[in-house]
């Protein structure tokens, strides 16, 4: 009796598990379907619609209308702290010559420098050809609507993402010693990044941009958006040696979208 009760007991949590992970591939799927991985260009204020029964963001979103004329939503999916800062560095890319060439040898140089760390060759190449594929389109691209039309189709935005995630993982084993010092509940670095950087849909914390900023020299300011205070809060990841960001975000509990000045 005490075996069956045991099986009814495990079978009850594998079947609940199964629900829970329908639910999930259910609302992933409602997601993909209503929401572009990178949106058009709004107006900040077309916040205020999304809050207007909450005074405390409203006030938020006036004030960061003070500072920003613009936003880009993208796909609330876990992904869009990679997606946001890719984006919008790809789009400052444009008619900066100099910036181009310096991240794409940095780039091309990544794949090597990842496989001498123990990334799979073969399963690296393949990202890591398709990223440069892309890189190629953001060379020639005349306007932002030239990136959009890139990294709107998923089979090349996923495949930049996931590289995105490689470098950042990669940067961080690289500098193991320094990084290990600010993880909670994971053992080794390398623990962390399997967990917490590589997977797609894992959502970003300051060590991810911390990481990637400093693997590939580039600065963004995040706009920190809140329940606290009456003004959205600023904060500068800059690599050393980068005074300015390039790229601007907007931070919501959870998400990121991409700002314009």
């Amino acid at each position: 009796m005490a075996e069956e009760a045991n099986a009814a007991e495990t079978s009850g949590d594998l079947n609940q598990d199964d629900l829970v992970m329908a639910q999930q591939r259910k609302i992933e799927q409602e997601i993909a379907a209503t929401t572009a991985l990178v949106g058009a260009v709004e107006d900040v204020t077309c916040l205020l619609d999304e809050y207007s029964s909450d005074p405390v963001y409203q006030q938020k979103v006036k004030h960061l209308s003070t500072k920003y004329q613009t936003l880009r939503r993208t796909r609330p999916d876990g992904n869009c702290f990679f997606r946001a800062f890719t984006f919008g560095y790809f789009e400052s890319l444009i008619g900066d010559e100099t910036e181009f060439n310096r991240f794409y040898k940095i780039a091309k140089d990544s794949k090597d420098e990842l496989i001498a760390l123990g990334f799979p060759k073969f399963t690296l190449e393949d990202f890591h050809d398709m990223y440069m594929e892309v890189l190629d389109k953001v060379r020639v691209a005349q306007s932002a609507a030239d990136i959009e039309a890139v990294l709107s189709e998923p089979a090349y935005s996923d495949y930049v993402v996931v590289y995105m995630r490689l470098i950042t993982s990669g940067h961080m084993q690289k500098n193991a010693d320094f990084y290990v010092h600010f993880l909670d509940g994971h053992p080794t670095v390398k623990d962390f990044c399997a967990l917490e950087v590589e997977p797609m849909y894992k959502e970003s914390d300051h060590i991810h941009i911390t990481c990637l900023t400093a693997a590939i020299g580039v600065g963004v300011r995040v706009e920190y958006m809140d329940r606290g205070g009456t003004e959205v809060n600023a904060h500068d990841f800059c690599p050393e040696g980068v005074t300015e960001p390039r790229v601007r975000l907007l931070y919501r509990p959870g998400h990121y979208d991409i700002l314009y000045l």
